[in-house]
């Protein structure tokens, strides 16, 4: 295993020279030695240290924690702060402890090499973690994204490019919302607005442009970070599915429309011109009175209509008469 490289930060040289001999003899090397904010973030960039150890009070124009937050941005390592007894009631009021790790000036050699090997195996899982995070991340199939409260993207996968046609940068640059189809647009900020007070969308499912200008499916899980004021989402194309959907509901709009005008057509009987005889479903021919006996339970009681009585009876009586 290499020998872990690390940074000595202290305005006083005398005190920054005598730790890199205790950390020589522990078996480590001095990248180098600074004794101001700015100085430390120049020589970690060019050093590449595993580990900082840093006094606090480095003065008024950078102070330790801003000299911290500018070495994690160009150079992601662990930091200790080297604190005198009466500074760690500072440490904490600052917040440098919730941060950072800390390890008093006055400590033994096995205190020291403890805490060192504590912050460096830290950050070794912490950044495997990320690297697991970001192989999951690249070749996840979903579209997974980190989405600001104040609207905008702040990380997307490349699954976002292969979808919409759009690069990730070009998402990044713009309001979320205007990619979403103009008619999903309230719906979709009133999800997001319960999001962001702590709710969650589940199957919420909304349209978004393509850079061709077509628009697709999204369906969407998300949560908010507990930690922070951001969303996390997954989101999965659905196009494919919904245009099932809109064939199948097409396809039974047809058949209902078919079996609609199939009922239509049995109301016809077809009815024999000479006899009067009605066919059936089974293609038989039979009276009107049996037919209709049949499929209506209905009983028949004969009578002579008098339309029937002038045209038909009263010739016959006027002709038994002349008789």
């Amino acid at each position: 295993m290499p020998t872990r490289k690390i940074l000595i930060v202290d305005p006083e040289i005398s005190v920054a020279r005598a730790f890199g001999a205790r950390l020589a003899a522990l078996g480590y090397e001095v990248a180098a030695i600074a004794c101001s904010g700015e100085e430390a973030i120049g020589m970690a960039a060019q050093s590449g240290p595993d580990l900082v150890l840093m006094d606090p009070m480095l003065g008024a124009e950078m102070n330790g924690l801003q000299a911290a937050d500018g070495l994690r941005r160009i150079h992601p390592v662990p930091i200790l702060f080297l604190s005198a007894e009466a500074d760690e009631a500072g440490l904490r009021q600052a917040g440098m402890t919730e941060r950072y790790g800390y390890i008093e000036k006055s400590s033994t050699d096995p205190e020291l090499r403890l805490n060192i090997e504590l912050a460096l195996c830290r950050h070794d899982a912490a950044r495997e973690a990320s690297a697991l995070e970001d192989r999951f991340f690249a070749t996840s199939i979903d579209m997974l994204c980190c989405l600001d409260f104040n609207g905008y993207f702040k990380r997307l996968n490349p699954a976002w490019e292969r979808t919409l046609g759009f690069t990730r940068k070009e998402l990044m640059a713009r309001p979320f919302i205007e990619f979403v189809h103009p008619d999903d647009r309230e719906r979709t900020l009133k999800q997001n607005a319960e999001v962001k007070k702590g709710g969650q969308a589940l199957a919420f499912e909304n349209r978004y442009l393509c850079k061709d200008g077509s628009f697709r499916w999204f369906l969407w899980n998300a949560a908010p970070d507990s930690a922070g004021p951001v969303i996390f989402s997954v989101a999965r194309d659905i196009t494919a599915r919904k245009q099932a959907e809109d064939e199948r509901e097409q396809l039974l709009r047809e058949l209902q429309a078919a079996l609609a005008e199939v009922k239509t057509l049995r109301l016809i009987l077809p009815v024999c011109s000479y006899c009067s005889k009605v066919r059936d479903d089974e293609n038989y021919w039979q009276s009107v009175e049996s037919y209709i006996s049949r499929h209506m339970n209905t009983r028949f009681s004969h009578g002579i209509c008098p339309t029937c009585l002038d045209t038909e009876l009263e010739p016959q009586f006027e002709r038994l008469e002349g008789k």
